[in-house]
């Protein structure tokens, strides 16, 4: 696990401001395909709101973000709910893995997940409730979570965004073009333009949010460069197993919570028949499309977090 040496702002230098979100560290197990016993790793969350309030809402990122693209949503439920928003293993300030191919094996996402509601739950004498908010891969933990049988605590709602039980080829071959590459950077004003250029599909967000996703997406090296906050290994899925459309319609079906669906309508994700189905199998979603925006919403914009505030609070 490489080390972090702190927040930066726009010119890449220390930020006390934008230090202030304390970040908090769980020790989870590492479950291995190959059967042999791995050490333990700490993922990180970040912790909104009341410890008293029992409403818990979790937040998970996509496929190579962080917790802190939260940020906005949580400062806008946090004075109804608690919100902890996770670092999945490998992003963000969350652990990497000792074995690349352990991010192959998806049933050490769910456990991560489980570890974490069990460890929130604890912190109460009553029982919780938890809502599961999930953007395009931390939907899909999201979706899998909710049919777990022997829960600590059952999901109560679902929102998904971008999102759904059938993930075209295309998109994913175009997703595999950038995850696991590990570019570097002079500087970070040359960081955020990238990043900016293969999140263009976010649609049009500000240049605040622009910084904010650049300053917790970004890493310094001791030389000085800069890159992602994501060990490039976790792109060892598309190497080993042959893209293909990925086809989960037989989990949806199982879903039966209260789930908001949010579609980019750009989306090259989550296609407007994808969606439309959902509408009707499974959790007979509530799916609500957003122009301008392909994959994925990133729930920063007021429109965004207007409609999962008033999904979560209705």
């Amino acid at each position: 696990m490489p080390s972090f040496k702190c927040e930066f702002d726009c010119n890449g230098s220390k930020n006390e401001k934008i230090m202030k979100i304390s970040v908090k560290r769980l020790l989870v197990p590492t479950p291995s395909g190959d059967g042999q016993q791995k050490n333990p790793r700490y993922i990180a969350y970040t912790d909104w709101g009341s410890s008293d309030n029992s409403h818990v809402v979790i937040c998970v990122h996509g496929m190579t973000r962080n917790c802190r693209d939260f940020d906005y949503l949580a400062r806008a439920l946090q004075h109804s709910c608690r919100v902890i928003a996770v670092d999945i293993v490998g992003r963000g300030q969350s652990d990497w893995l000792e074995h690349e191919r352990d991010y192959d094996y998806y049933p050490l996402y769910l456990s991560d997940a489980i570890t974490l509601i069990a460890h929130i739950q604890s912190q109460y004498q009553t029982v919780v409730t938890f809502d599961w908010v999930g953007i395009s891969l931390g939907g899909l933990i999201g979706m899998i979570l909710a049919i777990q049988p022997d829960l600590p605590v059952p999901v109560n709602k679902l929102v998904m965004s971008d999102i759904g039980p059938l993930i075209p080829e295309a998109a994913l071959r175009r997703i595999a073009d950038y995850v696991g590459r590990d570019p570097r950077f002079n500087n970070f004003t040359e960081f955020k333009q990238y990043m900016k250029a293969i999140s263009a599909s976010f649609g049009p967000l500000t240049e605040e949010q622009w910084d904010h996703m650049a300053i917790h997406s970004a890493r310094d090296y001791e030389d000085g460069s800069y890159g992602f906050r994501y060990d490039p290994r976790i792109a060892i899925s598309f190497k080993i197993h042959e893209i293909r459309d990925i086809l989960l319609w037989e989990q949806w079906d199982q879903v039966t919570i209260p789930t908001l669906v949010l579609r980019g309508a750009e989306s090259d994700v989550l296609s407007a028949d994808t969606a439309k189905q959902m509408q009707v199998r499974g959790a007979k979603a509530h799916v609500v499309e957003l122009a301008g925006v392909g994959h994925a919403p990133m729930l920063m914009e007021e429109k965004q977090i207007k409609i999962v505030q008033d999904f979560i609070l209705g």
